[in-house]
C-alpha cells in the first residue's frame, strides 16, 4: 500500500512538474539547456512534445497506484494468490522498463534512485505475503449473454490494448523514438533535432520508453483484476479512478499543447470509449446486488 501511494504521488508530481514548463534539474544539466531555451526552438513544439509525454506518464503512474492499492486492500488481504501474481508480474514489467535506457543511452539518475528506493518496498511486501496467498480463485466466467459479462470482455480488450500500446511505445522509444505524426507536429526530422542538441533525442526517448513501460505495467495489472477480481463497487470505482487519471492526462494534454493529429489521438479516444463502456456494463452486476 505504501508503494502504491508513492507511485500515485510520483504521478501527480510528474504532471505538476510538466505543466510548469520546466525541466527537472538533472534533465537541464544533461541537456545543457533550460526549458525556456528549448521553448525558443521551433515555436516551442519540441518542449510541448516533451510535456505531452510527461503528463501522460504521470497519469498512468496514478492509475497504477490506484489499482495496486485496490489489489493490496482487497484480494491480497483475502489471501488470493492471483493478486500476488498480478502485483509481481506488473511491478516486474515496470521495474524492468527502466533498463530501456540501454537502448537510448540516457541514464536518468533520479529515475534510477526512485526505482532503487521503491523496489525494496515491493519485494519485501511480496516476500512477506507470498506464503499467505494460497487461496486459488477461478477466473470469472465471461458470459456474453449478460451485460456484465460483455462489460468484462470489453475491459479485458481495453487492458490488452493498453498493454500492447505500452509495449509498442517502449520499443519505438528505444529505437525510432518518433512516429510520423510526432515529426509532423514538431516539424523537424530526427537528424534536425539531433543537430540542435545531441542529448535531446536520448532525453525524449527516455520519456517515451518510460511512458510505454508504465502503460504495459498497468495493462497487465488491469487484465488480472478484470479476469479474476470479484465484482464489487470497490473494484469498479478503482478502475474508474484509474481510467479517468490515465485517459484524461493522455488525451487532455494533446489539445493543451496543440497536438491534434486525428490518427494519433484516435486509438486513445477509441480505447477510452471501450474502457468506459465496459466499466459501465460490468458495474451493473454490483449495482443489482446492492439494490437486492
Amino acid at each position: 500500500m505504501l508503494a502504491a501511494a508513492i507511485l500515485a504521488g510520483c504521478g501527480a508530481f510528474a504532471i505538476f512538474q510538466a505543466i510548469t514548463g520546466n525541466f527537472l534539474p538533472h534533465d537541464a544539466m544533461y541537456l545543457g539547456m533550460s526549458a525556456n531555451e528549448v521553448c525558443a526552438l521551433q515555436g516551442c513544439r519540441i518542449l510541448h512534445f516533451m510535456i505531452h509525454d510527461r503528463v501522460s506518464f504521470g497519469g498512468v503512474l496514478i492509475a497504477i497506484g490506484v489499482v495496486y492499492m485496490w489489489l493490496a486492500l482487497f484480494p491480497l488481504r483475502r489471501m488470493e494468490s492471483w493478486a500476488w501474481w498480478a502485483l509481481t508480474s506488473s511491478s516486474l514489467v515496470g521495474f524492468l522498463s527502466f533498463l530501456a535506457y540501454l537502448g537510448y543511452g540516457y541514464l536518468d539518475t533520479w529515475h534510477g534512485a526512485g526505482t532503487l528506493a521503491l523496489a525494496p518496498l515491493f519485494f519485501v511486501g511480496l516476500l512477506r505475503t507470498r506464503r499467505t496467498c494460497q487461496n486459488v480463485v477461478a477466473p470469472n466466467v465471461l458470459e456474453l449473454r449478460t451485460a456484465a459479462g460483455v462489460g468484462r470482455v470489453l475491459l479485458l480488450l481495453a487492458s490488452l490494448g493498453i498493454a500492447a500500446a505500452g509495449l509498442t511505445i517502449t520499443i519505438v522509444g528505444m529505437t525510432r523514438v518518433f512516429v510520423p505524426q510526432d515529426l509532423e507536429f514538431i516539424g523537424m526530422t530526427p537528424a534536425a533535432v539531433t543537430a540542435i542538441n545531441p542529448h535531446l533525442m536520448p532525453l525524449i526517448a527516455h520519456d517515451r520508453a518510460g511512458f510505454g513501460g508504465a502503460l504495459a505495467s498497468f495493462g497487465l495489472a488491469m487484465f488480472a483484476c478484470v479476469r479474476y477480481g470479484r465484482s464489487s463497487l470497490a473494484l469498479w470505482h478503482a478502475l474508474a479512478i484509474a481510467g479517468i487519471a490515465g485517459f484524461a492526462a493522455a488525451i487532455g494534454v494533446h489539445p493543451a499543447v496543440g497536438y491534434l493529429s486525428f490518427t494519433h489521438l484516435a486509438p486513445a479516444v477509441l480505447g477510452s470509449f471501450v474502457y468506459a463502456g465496459g466499466l459501465a456494463l460490468a458495474a451493473l452486476d454490483s449495482r443489482e446486488r446492492t439494490h437486492r
